[in-house]
């Protein structure tokens, strides 16, 4: 015997797919930018470290060449990567997104159970005219960040997400 479910409602119902939007083409400069920062504040502050305390040299030394070499793949490899793997999307039932480089994280965010959505632009951001929208729920583990979007497609964004989750009915936890 065959048991039938009856379908949810078209409402409810969010379909799983891949997201078709990649970030803006200045995402890989942002990155990296923010790579190469983290990079001369690292190896500088033990570099100094490393001039000045004399006991620190036998064993500083050999840990300042692995974290160049770290470093150096951070800075080349990792933006371009990042902006092949990253994608987002938004529709009137969800908020897709995927990112990452080395492990990959794929978030899918119902309208319905969304709380916030919020813009941000760091200094970076706003010098090469970037921004982050992050998009919260109720629960601590869920949300979605979609980094490296030109400001005007981040603004309009969130101004359509505001309208779309205002017309949504759901209790949003």
């Amino acid at each position: 015997m065959t048991r039938q479910t009856q379908p949810a409602d078209d409402d409810t119902r969010v379909r799983i797919r891949a997201p078709r939007n990649r970030p803006d083409r200045r995402f890989v400069v942002w990155r990296t930018l923010q790579a190469a920062i983290g990079a001369v504040v690292v190896l500088g502050g033990l570099g100094v470290l490393l001039g000045v305390v004399e006991r620190t040299r036998p064993w500083l030394g050999p840990v300042l060449v692995v974290l160049a070499v770290v470093y150096l793949v951070n800075i080349t490899v990792m933006p371009t990567w990042r902006y092949r793997v990253h994608r987002w999307e938004t529709t009137d039932e969800a908020v897709y997104a995927l990112e990452g480089w080395l492990t990959k994280t794929w978030v899918v965010v119902p309208v319905s159970r969304i709380q916030s959505i919020d813009m941000r632009t760091g200094p970076l951001e706003q010098a090469l005219g970037l921004a982050t929208v992050r998009v919260t729920t109720a629960s601590s583990e869920a949300g979605v960040t979609i980094e490296g979007l030109d400001v005007h497609v981040a603004e309009e964004t969130v101004r359509r997400l505001k309208d779309v989750t205002a017309a949504t009915q759901g209790d949003a936890t």
